[in-house]
Order: structure tokens, then C-alpha cells, then sequence
């Protein structure tokens, strides 16, 4: 199972392995915004496939970045490590700020899907060449603002900054504070907070910082960092009482470090309104989409309650409180339950009561994790077929059971074909599949009458059913 590492500003270096040359041209793929955004999204990495897995987690909800792959990086590889990790975590796969190239392999993957792009989230992807040269009519009130800026500060210049300037940069921060106009929002305020703790890295060779100055005084900065064919402005702060300095910093800024960057990214507005006025009066070549998807199993559109199902001589159907002490009896089972691949005791995660173990069942199908069926001959239970491990792209994992003295008689067969069928007819799966120990013959002939072989390994036997 995938291990996570918390992202610290030392792990940059290897981040940008796989960022530097990514060119999904959003902010999240980038090193300073996982720097810059750590308390808040407490990201984590791993890797699998040949793949960078980033894992956040804001205000107790789990989501992951979409996999960004090395150079021999397999991303269904990575996607499936993912979805693994959240079935033994038991964590939805939530998978957010998706660019707009990976969206319809996601689609593809996953048959349900609830899918979000929210307007407030995308970012602003201008053209390089527009902010270098502003030309045309769109640009004009820039190009007016410049002007006046040049007119009033003829001998401003722009250059790179580097650790050596942190006095200019250090006074900059307090003329800036003085001249804040909204001291008064705290998202605000935490922002500028971040932006400064950034800008201290500056000397790390990921980030490109630079500034315009006045003379001997900072009056305008900010800080890059180049992602595929596009430069991701992380940070852009001036002194407002310096008319016109702001759309002269973001074109020196564009010329200097511009380069052969295609786009030139300037993040979200965080529904700002003067952030989204200010953004969009730059032309914006487009906003860049981020998805958000939340694949789900087929449980919660197809099944509202557990179906009885009939066969020759058996009835499946939900466990009832009347149940308890035989399904006790069975999970219980110490010896027979050696070959069922799951410690239920261990899995209660406390202590065992009457009803600990109805109760699991009752909660892991409101929970949409799994079906438990109560096998019945004449009414009286006799075994168990779970459906589980749901894996939101049409397969689920099919268990069964029978208490001992009910072996022998072909019962597990019987009720495991049902469930199967169910499964696959019922709840419109794609793939039943299952599996048993390399010991345990009986089985192994069971899965092998209603089922066909899908491969082994040193532990296991296992089998599937198509549709």
C-alpha cells in the first residue's frame, strides 16, 4: 500500500523532478504552491508507477492531485495504487484540481462520477508574448498606465533578486504593509502572511523572483516558478502609491523571465472581485479548467435496500436482529473462518458485543461499502456472501461462507452464483471477482464451477465473472 511523506520545503528538489516538466499549466503542479499552501492543504507524496502522487487534506476531507508522471510513468498504474490505498483506508478517491487533457481518461475510468469545475478555482493563462509586448487595443489601458508610471519614475528598474537583497525585501514588506487596504479579511492577511514566508525561499533555484525599484527602494515584486512550457506566478505584490507600477512590474517580469515559456500562469482570483477585475483587464487567453471528481459505486444509484433473492433451495436476503446469535456463531468460527481471509474481531477495532457484528453489516451498506447477505435454508441462517470492496470502476469482490455443518451440500455454490449474478445484473457491475487460498481446495472447486480463472500467486487463487 502507498506510504505518504509530508511535503517540507527540503523534498522541493525532488518534487520538481516530476514538475518541471509537467505541463498540465496549473498552479497545484507546481513546488510553491505545495510550499506556500502547506498548512492549509497539509499535502503528502508517494510515488507508484512511475508516477508522483500528491495527497491533501483540508478541513478533514481527503483529496488527491491527478498522478503526474516521470518520464517511464504509467498513470492508470498510479491511479489504481491510489484507489487501492483509499479501499484499505477506507477514504473516498477523490481526485481534484484535474486539468482538462486528463478528464476524459477519468471519465472513461469511472462509470459514476460526480464531476465539478467551479469557476472561482480556474486559473487565468495569458499568452507570454502578450504580457511582454501589450500590444493591440486590449492592452491599451496598460500601456497608458506604464506610461505614466515611466513619467513619474523615469529611472525605475527591473531586476532579479536574490538572498543578498532580503534588506530591500524586508523594507518592501513594510511599505507594503502600510499601504494594505484590507487589514480587515483575514484570508487576506493570511495570504499576505504566506507570501512573505515564500518569498524568503527565493534563493532555492526553482523559484525566479524579481523586482522593480525606485532608486535605492523596492516598490514592487514577484515570484515564479517555471512548469513545463509554463511560468506559474505564485506571488505578485506592489505599492499601489506608485501609479502604474503594477502593469510595469508584470511586463518586465514576462520579458525577463519569459523566455520560451508558451503560457504565463497567474493563478486563481479566489473570488476576489478586484482580483478577477485586475485579472481579467490582462486578457487572459483563457481560464484553465480544474475538475473535480468524485467517482462513487454503483450501490448508491442502483441499490436502495438489500434484495431477497430466491434459488433452488436457498433464500439470500438482509441480516435482521433475529439473525444475531447464529451470525455470531458463524463469524465466530474461529477454525472455519481460517480460510475467510478477514479477522472480523481484529476489524471491529474495539471491543466484541452482541450486536458488534450486525451492526458493521447495517453500516457498511448505509455506507455503500458493502451488501452482506444472510444465506437461509428454510428460513434459518446458514451462511454469508458479502459483496465488497467496490473499486468505482465497476468491479466489486465477492466472499461466502457457510457454517460447517451445512458443508458438504453444495450450498456455498449455489448462494455464491446468485450473488454473482446480482452483482453483475442487479447492481450493473462490470466484474465479479473472487479468490481463496492455494490451501483450500474446496473453494477452489466452488469458485472454479460458477467462475473462471483469473490468475494466482504465492497466497491466492483468483477468479472472475464478466458480464
Amino acid at each position: 500500500m502507498l506510504s505518504f511523506t509530508p511535503i517540507t520545503v527540503e523534498h522541493g528538489e525532488f518534487l520538481r523532478r516530476y514538475y518541471e516538466n509537467c505541463d498540465y499549466g496549473l498552479c497545484e503542479y507546481s513546488v510553491g504552491t505545495k510550499l506556500m499552501w502547506g498548512e492549509h492543504l497539509h499535502p503528502a507524496f508517494a510515488e507508484a508507477g512511475g508516477c508522483l502522487i500528491v495527497r491533501n487534506e483540508t478541513e478533514g476531507r481527503v483529496m488527491f492531485d491527478y498522478p503526474v508522471p516521470g518520464p517511464e510513468g504509467d498513470e492508470d498504474a498510479a491511479l489504481s495504487a491510489m484507489e487501492d490505498w483509499c479501499m484499505e483506508t477506507g477514504v473516498p478517491p477523490v481526485i481534484s484540481v484535474v486539468p482538462e487533457g486528463k478528464a476524459p481518461r477519468l471519465l472513461q475510468r469511472y462509470p459514476y462520477a460526480a464531476v465539478r469545475n467551479v469557476r472561482t478555482w480556474q486559473d487565468y493563462l495569458y499568452k507570454t508574448e502578450d504580457l511582454q509586448n501589450f500590444t493591440g487595443r486590449r492592452y491599451s489601458g496598460q500601456r497608458n498606465h506604464i506610461k505614466k508610471f515611466r513619467n513619474s519614475c523615469p529611472d525605475a528598474v527591473f531586476r532579479p533578486l536574490t538572498a543578498a537583497d532580503k534588506p530591500l525585501i524586508d523594507r518592501f514588506w513594510a511599505d507594503y504593509g502600510g499601504e494594505f487596504a484590507k487589514g480587515d479579511d483575514p484570508r487576506a492577511v493570511g495570504e499576505l502572511k504566506l507570501a512573505r514566508q515564500t518569498v524568503e525561499q527565493l534563493d532555492r533555484p526553482w523559484f525566479f523572483c524579481g523586482g522593480m525599484l525606485n532608486g535605492n527602494k523596492l516598490i514592487a515584486l514577484a515570484l515564479a516558478e517555471r512548469c513545463g512550457n509554463t511560468l506559474i506566478i505564485h506571488i505578485e505584490k506592489a505599492l499601489y502609491s506608485y501609479v502604474g507600477v503594477y502593469p510595469a512590474m508584470v511586463q518586465a517580469f514576462a520579458q525577463h523571465f519569459g523566455g520560451d515559456a508558451v503560457w504565463i500562469n497567474r493563478e486563481d482570483d479566489a473570488a476576489d472581485l478586484g482580483l478577477r477585475t485586475s485579472k481579467l483587464q490582462y486578457g487572459p487567453d483563457h481560464l484553465a479548467p480544474k475538475y473535480h471528481f468524485s467517482p462513487q459505486n454503483e450501490l448508491l444509484y442502483h441499490v436502495k435496500a438489500i434484495p431477497e433473492l430466491k434459488t433452488e433451495r436457498l433464500t439470500l436476503s438482509e441480516l435482521t436482529e433475529e439473525d444475531i446469535p447464529a451470525y455470531n456463531a458463524l463469524v465466530l468460527d474461529g477454525d472455519r473462518n481460517r480460510w475467510w481471509g478477514y479477522d472480523d474481531v481484529a476489524g471491529l477495532g474495539g471491543p466484541v458485543t452482541e450486536r458488534s457484528f450486525y451492526e458493521v453489516a447495517q453500516r457498511d451498506f448505509h455506507n455503500c461499502v458493502a451488501v452482506n447477505f444472510a444465506v437461509r435454508l428454510e428460513g434459518k441462517l446458514i451462511g454469508e456472501a458479502v459483496l465488497y470492496r467496490f473499486n468505482y470502476r465497476g468491479d466489486a469482490e465477492l466472499g461466502c461462507r457457510i457454517a460447517k455443518e451445512y458443508e458438504g451440500w453444495g450450498y456455498g455454490t449455489e448462494a455464491f452464483a446468485a450473488a454473482a449474478n446480482w452483482g453483475l445484473y442487479g447492481v450493473h457491475l462490470t466484474r465479479v471477482v473472487a479468490k481463496c487460498f492455494r490451501e483450500n481446495e474446496a473453494s477452489r472447486k466452488m469458485l472454479s464451477s460458477c467462475m473462471r480463472p483469473n490468475g494466482e500467486d504465492e497466497t491466492y487463487y483468483y477468479f472472475e465473472k464478466l458480464v
